[in-house]
C-alpha cells in the first residue's frame, strides 16, 4: 500500500471535499455532522470557492477552507486547522460575522440575511471536555430558548477520538477517523464496515493523490508552509514571555509574571511555577501570580521533589 498523505493538510482536505467533482463527498461528510448535531440533512449544495488548479501552497485564501451555500441559501464554511494558532474561538466569530454581514448589499433587509454555519475541524484539543464534536448557538443563560438560529459553530476536535469514545458503527467518527490519518490497520478497519459510497469515494481520492507527483509536492510544499508559520508563531509568543519576564525584573516578580504568562499557555505557568518554587516564594504569591490552583501547585511541588 502507498504511503498515504495526511487528509488534514488543508491542500489535500480541499482536493477531497472542495472540487466540484467530489461534491458529493462534501455534502456525504455534512449531513453526518448535521445528523450528530440533531440538525436538518442536506439536499444539495453549491460549492462557492471550488478547489482549482491555480490554488499554490501559499496561497491561504483559496486553500484554507470550504465554502457551500444550501438550497435554501444558508452559507456553509467548513475549516481544517492543523495547528493551534491560539484565539481560534475570537477568530471564528470574526470571519463568521464578515460572512453574515457580507451576504446584504447595501439597501437590502436583514430579514434577507440567511443562517451561516462554520465548521472547525481541528487537530488538537481546545474545549474543556471530552467531547469530540460541539456545536454552539445563541440561547438565554436560564431558560435555554434560542434568540436566533442564524449563528451555528461546530468544533470537531480529532485528538480525542481514542479507543475509549470510538463507535465506528457512527457515521460521522469514521469520516473523522479518516481524517486523523490513514494507515494499513485503520484503512482496513474502514474497509471492514463497509464505508458508504461517499467515504470510500474520498478514500479513492487520498489513494490517487498520493500516487500522484505533483500532488506529492505540492502537499510537501504546503506542509512546509503550516510548519513554517507554526513555528513563528510559538516563537514570537515565547518572545513575548521572555520579554514580559525581563520588564517582570524592573516591575517585580509578582506583577511581570503576570505580563509574561498573558503570552504562555498552561506550559509556560507551569514552567514560570517552577521558578519560582526553586526561588523559594510561597505558595499563595505563585498561585496568584500565575493562576494555578494549589493542586496543580503540590503536584509541581512533588515532580521538583
Amino acid at each position: 500500500m502507498t504511503e498515504l498523505l495526511d487528509p488534514k493538510n488543508d491542500y489535500v482536505f480541499k482536493r477531497i471535499f472542495g472540487s466540484e467533482e467530489n461534491k458529493d463527498v462534501l455534502l456525504a461528510f455534512l449531513n453526518h455532522t448535521f445528523k450528530n448535531a440533531g440538525e436538518s440533512l442536506l439536499t444539495e449544495i453549491v460549492l462557492i470557492n471550488p478547489y482549482l488548479d491555480k490554488d499554490t501552497p501559499r496561497d491561504k485564501q483559496s486553500i484554507l477552507d470550504i465554502r457551500a451555500k444550501t438550497d435554501q441559501g444558508e452559507l456553509i464554511n467548513v475549516e481544517m486547522q492543523l495547528f493551534n494558532q491560539y484565539d481560534l474561538e475570537k477568530r471564528t466569530l470574526f470571519y463568521w460575522g464578515k460572512q453574515y454581514s457580507g451576504q446584504l448589499l447595501e439597501g437590502q433587509r436583514y430579514s434577507q440575511l440567511k443562517k451561516c454555519v462554520a465548521i472547525n475541524i481541528v487537530n488538537f484539543k481546545m474545549l474543556a471536555n471530552d467531547q469530540y464534536h460541539n456545536v454552539f448557538h445563541l440561547r438565554e443563560d436560564h431558560t435555554d430558548i434560542p434568540l436566533t438560529d442564524v449563528i451555528e459553530i461546530h468544533f470537531m476536535e480529532i485528538p480525542k477520538l481514542n479507543d475509549g469514545n470510538i463507535q465506528i458503527k457512527d457515521g460521522l467518527v469514521r469520516w473523522l477517523l479518516f481524517l486523523k490519518g490513514m494507515t494499513k490497520s485503520s484503512w482496513e478497519a474502514l474497509m471492514m464496515h463497509e464505508p458508504e459510497p461517499a467515504l470510500k469515494k474520498a478514500m479513492s481520492v487520498l489513494e490517487f493523490l498520493s500516487q500522484d507527483e505533483q500532488a506529492r509536492q505540492r502537499y510537501i510544499d504546503r506542509q512546509k508552509f503550516l510548519w513554517d508559520e507554526a513555528s513563528m508563531i510559538e516563537g514570537a509568543r515565547e518572545e513575548g514571555l521572555k520579554k514580559g519576564m525581563e520588564e517582570g525584573i524592573q516591575k517585580g516578580i509578582e506583577e511581570g509574571i503576570k505580563e509574561g504568562i498573558k503570552e504562555g499557555e498552561a506550559e509556560s505557568k507551569r514552567k514560570i511555577a517552577m521558578n519560582m518554587l526553586t526561588l523559594g516564594l510561597d505558595q499563595a504569591t505563585i498561585i496568584k501570580a500565575t493562576g494555578l490552583t494549589s493542586s496543580e501547585l503540590e503536584e509541581l511541588q512533588k515532580e521538583k521533589e
